[in-house]
Protein backbone atom coordinates (compact mmCIF):
# COMPACT_ATOMS: atom_id res chain seq x y z
CA UNK A 1 0.00 0.00 0.00
CA UNK A 2 1.11 3.27 -1.15
CA UNK A 3 1.79 5.52 1.97
CA UNK A 4 0.51 9.26 0.91
CA UNK A 5 2.85 12.50 1.70
CA UNK A 6 2.19 13.89 5.04
CA UNK A 7 2.27 17.24 3.11
CA UNK A 8 0.13 16.22 0.22
CA UNK A 9 -2.74 14.87 3.41
CA UNK A 10 -2.60 18.56 5.20
CA UNK A 11 -5.79 20.17 4.04
CA UNK A 12 -7.35 23.74 5.87
CA UNK A 13 -9.32 23.98 8.95
CA UNK A 14 -12.56 24.89 7.96
CA UNK A 15 -15.86 26.42 9.99
CA UNK A 16 -17.68 22.75 9.96
CA UNK A 17 -14.38 20.90 11.29
CA UNK A 18 -14.74 23.10 14.44
CA UNK A 19 -18.43 22.68 14.85
CA UNK A 20 -18.29 19.04 14.80
CA UNK A 21 -15.84 19.03 17.47
CA UNK A 22 -17.75 21.83 19.32
CA UNK A 23 -19.42 21.21 23.09
CA UNK A 24 -22.33 23.80 23.10
CA UNK A 25 -22.46 23.54 26.57
CA UNK A 26 -18.94 24.10 27.34
CA UNK A 27 -19.49 27.66 24.98
CA UNK A 28 -21.99 28.88 27.22
CA UNK A 29 -20.10 28.61 30.40
CA UNK A 30 -17.14 29.96 28.37
CA UNK A 31 -19.30 32.74 27.11
CA UNK A 32 -20.95 33.45 30.59
CA UNK A 33 -17.33 33.50 32.41
CA UNK A 34 -16.17 35.80 30.27
CA UNK A 35 -19.19 38.40 30.18
CA UNK A 36 -19.27 37.91 33.89
CA UNK A 37 -15.50 38.66 34.36
CA UNK A 38 -16.04 41.78 31.92
CA UNK A 39 -18.98 42.57 34.43
CA UNK A 40 -17.13 42.30 37.19
CA UNK A 41 -14.57 44.82 36.01
CA UNK A 42 -16.77 47.09 35.19
CA UNK A 43 -18.80 46.58 38.26
CA UNK A 44 -15.73 47.36 40.38
CA UNK A 45 -14.76 50.41 38.43
CA UNK A 46 -18.18 52.24 39.11
CA UNK A 47 -17.92 51.38 42.65
CA UNK A 48 -14.94 53.06 43.08
CA UNK A 49 -16.25 56.09 40.79
CA UNK A 50 -19.19 55.97 43.33
CA UNK A 51 -16.84 56.33 46.07
CA UNK A 52 -14.66 58.90 44.48
CA UNK A 53 -17.77 60.87 43.96
CA UNK A 54 -19.03 60.49 47.47
CA UNK A 55 -15.40 61.30 49.33
CA UNK A 56 -15.61 64.58 46.95
CA UNK A 57 -18.95 65.74 48.26
CA UNK A 58 -18.45 64.67 51.72
CA UNK A 59 -15.39 66.80 51.38
CA UNK A 60 -17.03 69.74 50.07
CA UNK A 61 -19.21 69.72 52.92
CA UNK A 62 -17.27 69.56 55.56
CA UNK A 63 -13.84 71.88 54.83
CA UNK A 64 -16.11 75.08 55.52
CA UNK A 65 -16.58 74.09 58.83
CA UNK A 66 -13.25 73.17 59.26
CA UNK A 67 -12.31 76.90 57.92
CA UNK A 68 -14.28 78.18 60.79
CA UNK A 69 -13.06 76.00 63.40
CA UNK A 70 -9.31 76.81 62.20
CA UNK A 71 -10.26 80.71 61.90
CA UNK A 72 -11.43 80.91 65.48
CA UNK A 73 -8.11 80.21 66.44
CA UNK A 74 -6.56 82.38 63.69
CA UNK A 75 -5.02 85.58 64.43
CA UNK A 76 -5.98 89.05 62.90
CA UNK A 77 -2.66 89.32 60.38
CA UNK A 78 -3.66 85.48 59.31
CA UNK A 79 -7.27 86.05 58.65
CA UNK A 80 -6.00 89.11 56.64
CA UNK A 81 -2.95 87.74 54.29
CA UNK A 82 -4.76 83.84 53.73
CA UNK A 83 -7.80 83.56 52.39
CA UNK A 84 -8.54 80.36 52.79
CA UNK A 85 -6.53 78.06 55.56
CA UNK A 86 -7.37 74.65 57.31
CA UNK A 87 -4.27 74.94 59.64
CA UNK A 88 -3.66 78.29 61.17
CA UNK A 89 0.14 79.46 61.82
CA UNK A 90 -0.38 80.47 65.09
CA UNK A 91 -2.88 79.99 67.80
CA UNK A 92 -4.89 81.87 69.81
CA UNK A 93 -7.45 81.35 72.04
CA UNK A 94 -8.53 85.25 72.24
CA UNK A 95 -11.74 85.03 70.32
CA UNK A 96 -13.14 81.97 73.10
CA UNK A 97 -11.60 83.87 75.50
CA UNK A 98 -14.00 87.39 74.99
CA UNK A 99 -16.99 85.20 74.18
CA UNK A 100 -16.54 83.37 77.62
CA UNK A 101 -15.09 86.38 79.90
CA UNK A 102 -18.20 87.64 80.87
CA UNK A 103 -19.36 84.13 81.84
CA UNK A 104 -23.46 85.11 79.83
CA UNK A 105 -21.95 82.67 77.25
CA UNK A 106 -22.42 79.89 80.15
CA UNK A 107 -25.72 80.68 81.10
CA UNK A 108 -27.22 81.28 77.32
CA UNK A 109 -25.96 77.07 77.75
CA UNK A 110 -27.71 76.14 80.40
CA UNK A 111 -30.57 77.67 79.21
CA UNK A 112 -30.80 76.26 75.97
CA UNK A 113 -29.75 72.86 77.46
CA UNK A 114 -32.94 72.59 79.40
CA UNK A 115 -35.11 74.20 76.83
CA UNK A 116 -34.03 71.48 74.62
CA UNK A 117 -34.55 68.87 77.14
CA UNK A 118 -37.74 69.72 78.47
CA UNK A 119 -38.99 71.13 75.14
CA UNK A 120 -38.08 67.31 73.25
CA UNK A 121 -39.52 65.70 76.14
CA UNK A 122 -42.55 66.90 75.79
CA UNK A 123 -43.00 66.89 71.90
CA UNK A 124 -41.96 63.36 72.35
CA UNK A 125 -44.84 63.07 74.79
CA UNK A 126 -47.39 64.84 72.80
CA UNK A 127 -46.68 63.09 69.57
CA UNK A 128 -46.46 59.53 70.23
CA UNK A 129 -49.47 59.84 72.34
CA UNK A 130 -51.43 61.38 69.21
CA UNK A 131 -49.91 59.40 67.01
CA UNK A 132 -50.17 55.52 68.44
CA UNK A 133 -54.46 56.08 68.53
CA UNK A 134 -54.96 57.72 64.87
CA UNK A 135 -52.27 54.87 64.16
CA UNK A 136 -54.57 52.59 64.86
CA UNK A 137 -57.54 51.35 61.90
CA UNK A 138 -60.69 50.70 64.45
CA UNK A 139 -60.76 53.79 66.16
CA UNK A 140 -63.95 55.92 65.54
CA UNK A 141 -63.30 59.26 64.06
CA UNK A 142 -59.45 58.92 62.91
CA UNK A 143 -59.60 60.00 59.25
CA UNK A 144 -60.95 63.16 60.90
CA UNK A 145 -58.53 63.74 63.55
CA UNK A 146 -56.28 62.89 61.06
CA UNK A 147 -57.60 66.00 58.56
CA UNK A 148 -57.62 68.22 61.50
CA UNK A 149 -53.94 67.71 61.94
CA UNK A 150 -52.65 67.84 58.48
CA UNK A 151 -54.63 71.29 58.26
CA UNK A 152 -52.35 72.35 60.71
CA UNK A 153 -49.30 71.84 58.51
CA UNK A 154 -50.95 74.03 55.99
CA UNK A 155 -52.37 76.70 57.61
CA UNK A 156 -51.00 79.17 60.85
CA UNK A 157 -52.46 81.68 62.86
CA UNK A 158 -49.83 83.81 62.15
CA UNK A 159 -46.91 86.09 64.11
CA UNK A 160 -49.57 88.45 65.76
CA UNK A 161 -52.58 85.73 67.22
CA UNK A 162 -49.88 83.94 68.22
CA UNK A 163 -48.27 86.88 70.68
CA UNK A 164 -50.94 88.18 71.76
CA UNK A 165 -52.09 84.58 72.40
CA UNK A 166 -48.88 83.65 74.27
CA UNK A 167 -48.55 87.17 75.91
CA UNK A 168 -51.56 88.39 76.69
CA UNK A 169 -54.06 85.39 77.37
CA UNK A 170 -52.01 82.52 78.56
CA UNK A 171 -49.82 85.23 80.20
CA UNK A 172 -46.12 83.25 79.43
CA UNK A 173 -44.07 86.12 78.69
CA UNK A 174 -40.14 85.58 80.49
CA UNK A 175 -41.07 82.02 80.91
CA UNK A 176 -40.15 78.95 78.86
CA UNK A 177 -43.55 77.17 78.73
CA UNK A 178 -43.47 80.18 75.54
CA UNK A 179 -41.15 77.83 73.79
CA UNK A 180 -42.41 74.79 74.59
CA UNK A 181 -46.39 75.04 74.49
CA UNK A 182 -46.57 76.92 70.90
CA UNK A 183 -44.53 74.04 69.15
CA UNK A 184 -45.55 71.34 71.99
CA UNK A 185 -46.13 68.98 68.36
CA UNK A 186 -44.91 69.12 65.13
CA UNK A 187 -47.99 67.48 62.52
CA UNK A 188 -44.91 66.14 60.00
CA UNK A 189 -43.26 64.26 62.71
CA UNK A 190 -46.37 63.37 64.08
CA UNK A 191 -47.37 61.67 60.79
CA UNK A 192 -44.04 60.06 60.64
CA UNK A 193 -44.29 58.51 64.01
CA UNK A 194 -48.06 57.22 63.27
CA UNK A 195 -46.74 55.70 59.57
CA UNK A 196 -43.87 54.00 61.93
CA UNK A 197 -46.58 52.74 64.34
CA UNK A 198 -49.31 51.66 61.44
CA UNK A 199 -46.43 49.15 60.13
CA UNK A 200 -45.99 47.41 63.25
CA UNK A 201 -47.58 44.04 62.96
CA UNK A 202 -50.86 43.67 64.48
CA UNK A 203 -50.37 39.89 65.64
CA UNK A 204 -48.19 41.80 68.70
CA UNK A 205 -50.97 43.66 69.94
CA UNK A 206 -53.40 41.27 69.86
CA UNK A 207 -51.07 38.85 71.47
CA UNK A 208 -50.83 41.24 74.51
CA UNK A 209 -54.19 41.37 74.54
CA UNK A 210 -54.40 38.05 75.12
CA UNK A 211 -51.62 37.84 77.82
CA UNK A 212 -53.91 40.38 79.35
CA UNK A 213 -52.31 43.74 78.33
CA UNK A 214 -54.30 46.69 78.06
CA UNK A 215 -53.32 49.37 75.67
CA UNK A 216 -51.53 51.43 77.83
CA UNK A 217 -48.86 48.52 78.58
CA UNK A 218 -49.02 47.37 75.30
CA UNK A 219 -47.85 51.20 74.16
CA UNK A 220 -45.17 51.17 76.75
CA UNK A 221 -43.65 47.77 77.08
CA UNK A 222 -44.25 46.45 72.96
CA UNK A 223 -44.82 49.35 70.83
CA UNK A 224 -42.24 52.36 71.82
CA UNK A 225 -39.09 49.84 72.27
CA UNK A 226 -40.23 48.92 68.86
CA UNK A 227 -39.90 52.32 67.29
CA UNK A 228 -36.46 53.10 68.83
CA UNK A 229 -35.48 54.17 65.21
CA UNK A 230 -38.07 56.17 64.37
CA UNK A 231 -38.03 58.49 68.05
CA UNK A 232 -34.54 58.59 67.88
CA UNK A 233 -35.05 60.31 64.40
CA UNK A 234 -38.00 62.95 65.56
CA UNK A 235 -36.86 63.81 68.75
CA UNK A 236 -33.38 65.08 67.29
CA UNK A 237 -35.38 66.82 64.68
CA UNK A 238 -37.29 68.33 67.79
CA UNK A 239 -33.77 68.75 69.75
CA UNK A 240 -32.23 70.51 66.73
CA UNK A 241 -35.16 72.75 66.67
CA UNK A 242 -34.89 73.87 70.33
CA UNK A 243 -31.44 74.71 69.99
CA UNK A 244 -31.69 76.54 67.52
CA UNK A 245 -34.77 78.80 68.50
CA UNK A 246 -33.96 82.34 67.83
CA UNK A 247 -37.19 84.15 66.85
CA UNK A 248 -39.63 82.92 69.64
CA UNK A 249 -36.85 82.86 71.91
CA UNK A 250 -36.35 86.98 70.80
CA UNK A 251 -40.16 87.67 70.97
CA UNK A 252 -41.09 86.56 74.32
CA UNK A 253 -37.77 86.26 76.35
CA UNK A 254 -36.29 89.53 77.49
CA UNK A 255 -35.40 88.48 80.91
CA UNK A 256 -31.41 88.32 80.53
CA UNK A 257 -31.15 85.63 83.12
CA UNK A 258 -33.49 83.24 80.85
CA UNK A 259 -31.19 84.66 77.51
CA UNK A 260 -30.60 81.38 75.46
CA UNK A 261 -27.54 80.52 73.88
CA UNK A 262 -28.65 81.99 69.78
CA UNK A 263 -29.54 85.16 71.49
CA UNK A 264 -26.36 85.89 73.77
CA UNK A 265 -24.06 84.66 70.82
CA UNK A 266 -26.55 87.45 68.42
CA UNK A 267 -25.44 89.69 70.71
CA UNK A 268 -21.88 89.29 70.88
CA UNK A 269 -21.20 89.34 67.12
CA UNK A 270 -23.71 92.59 66.72
CA UNK A 271 -21.05 94.21 69.67
CA UNK A 272 -17.76 92.84 67.62
CA UNK A 273 -17.50 96.69 66.57
CA UNK A 274 -16.85 97.65 70.28
CA UNK A 275 -13.87 95.31 70.76
CA UNK A 276 -11.15 98.08 70.18
CA UNK A 277 -13.30 100.06 72.92
CA UNK A 278 -12.62 97.34 75.35
CA UNK A 279 -9.51 97.96 77.19
CA UNK A 280 -10.35 96.03 80.45
CA UNK A 281 -9.36 92.70 79.16
CA UNK A 282 -5.64 91.65 78.51
CA UNK A 283 -5.07 89.90 75.01
CA UNK A 284 -1.46 88.73 75.26
CA UNK A 285 0.89 88.56 72.41
CA UNK A 286 -1.40 87.91 69.63
CA UNK A 287 -3.51 91.66 70.65
CA UNK A 288 -7.36 91.33 70.07
CA UNK A 289 -9.24 89.37 67.85
CA UNK A 290 -10.70 90.15 64.93
CA UNK A 291 -14.12 90.67 64.34
CA UNK A 292 -14.51 87.52 61.93
CA UNK A 293 -12.46 85.04 64.32
CA UNK A 294 -15.06 86.05 67.25
CA UNK A 295 -17.57 84.80 64.83
CA UNK A 296 -16.25 81.70 63.84
CA UNK A 297 -16.17 80.95 67.39
CA UNK A 298 -19.31 81.90 68.37
CA UNK A 299 -20.79 79.26 65.34
CA UNK A 300 -18.40 76.76 66.65
CA UNK A 301 -19.70 77.58 70.13
CA UNK A 302 -23.29 76.87 69.18
CA UNK A 303 -22.90 73.74 66.57
CA UNK A 304 -20.29 71.48 68.22
CA UNK A 305 -22.63 70.61 71.80
CA UNK A 306 -24.98 69.01 68.64
CA UNK A 307 -22.90 67.83 66.35
CA UNK A 308 -21.52 65.68 69.81
CA UNK A 309 -24.80 64.19 70.23
CA UNK A 310 -25.31 62.92 66.58
CA UNK A 311 -22.96 59.97 66.35
CA UNK A 312 -24.59 58.43 69.30
CA UNK A 313 -27.85 58.94 67.89
CA UNK A 314 -26.17 58.14 63.32
CA UNK A 315 -27.56 54.37 63.00
CA UNK A 316 -31.44 54.94 64.71
CA UNK A 317 -31.58 58.08 62.64
CA UNK A 318 -30.37 56.77 59.46
CA UNK A 319 -32.82 53.89 59.88
CA UNK A 320 -35.67 55.66 61.22
CA UNK A 321 -35.98 57.92 58.49
CA UNK A 322 -36.15 56.00 55.82
CA UNK A 323 -38.55 53.22 57.39
CA UNK A 324 -40.65 55.60 59.02
CA UNK A 325 -41.04 57.68 55.77
CA UNK A 326 -42.10 54.69 53.61
CA UNK A 327 -44.87 53.11 55.75
CA UNK A 328 -47.98 53.41 55.56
Amino acid sequence: MRRVPWKSARRAVTVEDINAVADPVLDARVFDMTNSITAGKYDQAAQVLLYVLIALIALLCVLPFIYVIAGSFATEQELTERPFFLIPHEFSLNAYSYILKDGSVFRGLKNSFLVTIVGTLINMFVSCTLAYPLSRSYLKGRNGFINMVIVTMLFSGGMVPSYILVMNILDLGNTFWALWLPGAMSAFNMIIIKNYFQGLPNELEEAAIIDGSNDLITFVRIILPLSTPVLASVALFYAVGHWNSYFNAMMYINDPDMELMTIVLRRMVFLTNKITQDSTFDWGAAGMPPAKSIKMATTVVATVPMLCIYPFVQKYFTQGIMVGSVKG
